[in-house]
């Protein structure tokens, strides 16, 4: 059994979606990120930059418990263990591989800075609204034209990649982005989208999160007295 901790973030979610579509057994633990609940001791243990999601696997190597944070981490881990959604030859794993670092050093935070900006910052910065939307709509123009020429990101066969970044578009109107705009992405989205390990992936937790941060919340996230409206 693996236990889980996380919240339904898109971060949680690529975590998620992986389990499902292994058909690994695991538990989830809430870690309400909105109330502060990632700066508790218990789970600092075991992510210790204090972010979603991470995991224990108790037959982990050598049949002993391990620790892992990082999303991106966690999907190599879990490729890893099943032999699943990761391509065994040496240059199908690095073109997958590729791929997932472009999620993780670009498309999470920077479609992460825009849903911010554009959506949870009280003081709105146009300059930062700016910046943020017109890189999202170029990394959406990136990943159009990747996958005009393969029928997944990672490559012919659906991947690590593809759950790494999917749930990351999920949120296109809050990033400032018309999914229309983008056609061949938007084929591959509504793929991903209609697989059903990925719809109960996507299930975990729903309805936890709230669609706007409370002063508490957004305390807890950025730090006290940040982003309020003067």
């Amino acid at each position: 059994m693996i236990e889980v901790y996380s919240w339904p973030t898109p971060n949680g979610h690529k975590v998620h979606i992986m389990l499902e579509e292994c058909g690994l057994p695991y538990r989830v633990i809430p870690v309400d990120i909105g109330s502060g609940a990632q700066f508790e001791a218990a789970f600092l243990a075991i992510s210790p930059n204090n972010k979603i999601p991470a995991i224990t696997d108790n037959e982990g190597p050598d049949c002993r418990p391990i620790h892992l944070f990082e999303s991106g981490a966690i999907l190599l881990y879990l490729a890893g263990k099943t032999g699943k959604f990761l391509p065994a030859d040496t240059a199908g794993k690095y073109e997958v591989l590729q791929w997932l670092m472009f999620q993780m050093g670009s498309v999470g935070p920077m479609l992460g800075q825009a849903h911010h900006f554009r959506i949870y910052a009280q003081e709105k910065i146009d300059y930062a609204i700016e910046r943020y939307s017109n890189e999202a709509q170029r990394l959406y123009g990136v990943i159009n034209k990747r996958l005009a020429a393969s029928r997944y990101v990672g490559g012919p066969a659906y991947s690590i990649a593809d759950m790494a970044i999917f749930p990351w578009l999920r949120s296109w109107k809050n990033q400032g982005v018309q999914l229309s705009e983008f056609p061949h992405l938007k084929g591959w989205f509504d793929e991903i989208a209609a697989r059903p390990a990925v719809q109960r992936g996507l299930a975990v937790l729903e309805g936890q999160r709230k669609p706007l941060l409370d002063d508490k919340a957004r305390d807890a996230l950025f730090g006290k007295g940040q982003y309020r409206r003067r």
